[in-house]
């Protein structure tokens, strides 16, 4: 005989956790089912073990989304603030990082602590591991098959994420409950992950991994009304097969496919005046005096893959070669071949669409009683916090309205 619950929560996530503990203590009857057998998994891992568990800093222009407004409702009713109060009140102890970022002083076991006492505070249930099998509506509401018996709801909440990180067990369930129901899905891809080259065109630049260093990225327009593009000021880290660092992170979510981002390597600086003025006064070759603004290796590296000599003396270039190499320098264009894909993402752009969506509630407009949460969504935050902030704030939006 099926076991009868108000609300069932598929994926006990960030946001699945977020928004059973929030239903319950509203007094419903909560069943949070998930297949994994290590609660939280993605939580555990993030932020090298500390969970950057919010940004101070999270509102609306942090998202990316077919419709960047949809995310403003929920981020004004759970802010950060409502978030951190809900850290103090467990005595998690935290500090901030750079841009507002946030993380547990210990570890990021204290924030599926947290979550799992505020479930517990709601008695919700948990079904776990438990794989559902099937999904069906009825005149109540709906009714699950799962290994571990049947379960009726009368109110359904998707929370299983997007496909990133794989062998911590993402899949594509929600997109497939979605497309059961008849919702659009704003096709997924990879985002917050590190970008790829072509094998020859990079193989000047592999003796460079493991050098890191702050530059300014860019891709697409950042012009007109509705700028497609992005800027950011973050770190660069070159690898054997490509870029990664924080600055690619951020770019990567939108970077489009055969498209060329831009990096600046010294934002700070004009480095073709900088050394067409530095001519008259500097004895130095070329390497030793970019090795003054970049990591030596770097500098090194950098010229010889442009095809300068990093023997060169500085007060025997002509000023078009400095010129030259100042474009290298700041506006380094290319074009990645690819992404190291979901197995390295730290989140999935794209999902639900937003347009199928009460913004109020994340309820399926054309399916009452249906919703989705966190990842599962067409809304991607930023690196730093952002897709936490977005987790708790949708799975409080779902836990209160159901």
């Amino acid at each position: 005989m099926a076991k009868v619950f108000d609300v069932a929560v598929i994926g006990a996530g960030a946001a699945g956790m977020m928004c059973a503990a929030t239903a319950a203590q509203q007094g419903k009857r909560v069943v949070l089912i998930d297949h994994a057998a290590k609660l939280a998994e993605k939580i555990r891992i993030s932020g090298g073990g500390r969970c950057n568990f919010t940004n101070i800093n999270a509102g609306p222009a942090n998202f990316l989304s077919e419709n960047p407004h949809f995310a403003r409702s929920a981020l004004s009713r759970y802010t950060p603030q409502d978030f951190l109060t809900l850290v103090k009140k467990h005595r998690i102890a935290y500090h901030e990082k750079h841009k507002g970022q946030l993380f547990c002083d210990d570890s990021a076991e204290q924030i599926i602590e947290m979550l799992k006492d505020e479930c517990a505070a709601g008695d919700v249930h948990w079904r776990m591991p438990a794989k559902v099998e099937s999904v069906a509506k009825t005149e109540q509401g709906f009714l699950l098959a799962t290994d571990s018996g049947e379960i009726e709801c009368a109110a359904l909440v998707i929370a299983t994420g997007g496909l990133s990180i794989p062998k911590i067990g993402a899949s594509d369930f929600g997109y497939r409950i979605a497309k059961q129901f008849g919702l659009n899905i704003i096709e997924p891809r990879p985002a917050l992950v590190p970008l790829t080259f072509d094998e020859q065109e990079w193989k000047p630049f592999v003796p460079l991994a493991g050098i890191s260093l702050e530059v300014d990225v860019e891709t697409g327009s950042l012009k007109g009304r509705n700028p497609s593009g992005a800027r950011f000021r973050e770190d660069l880290l070159f690898t054997h097969r490509g870029l990664s660092g924080p600055a690619i992170l951020q770019i990567s979510s939108f970077w489009q496919p055969g498209t060329p981002i831009t990096i600046n390597l010294l934002p700070e600086m004009d480095v073709a005046q900088t050394l067409i003025e530095g001519k008259s006064t500097i004895k130095k070759q070329l390497g030793n005096v970019l090795a003054q603004w970049l990591p030596a290796r770097l500098a090194e590296g950098l010229l010889q893959a442009h095809g300068f000599a990093a023997e060169a003396r500085l007060a025997d270039m002509k000023d078009e070669q400095l010129r030259k190499l100042g474009r290298a320098l700041n506006q380094w264009t290319l074009t990645p071949n690819g992404s190291e894909g979901y197995r390295k993402a730290e989140v999935t752009r794209g999902g639900v669409d937003t347009k199928e969506l009460s913004q109020q509630s994340m309820m399926a407009t054309k399916v009452p009683g249906l919703y989705f949460i966190g990842e599962t969504v067409d809304v991607t935050g930023w690196l730093g916090g952002y897709n936490f902030q977005w987790a708790w704030a949708s799975g409080v939006a779902a836990g209160l309205a159901i």
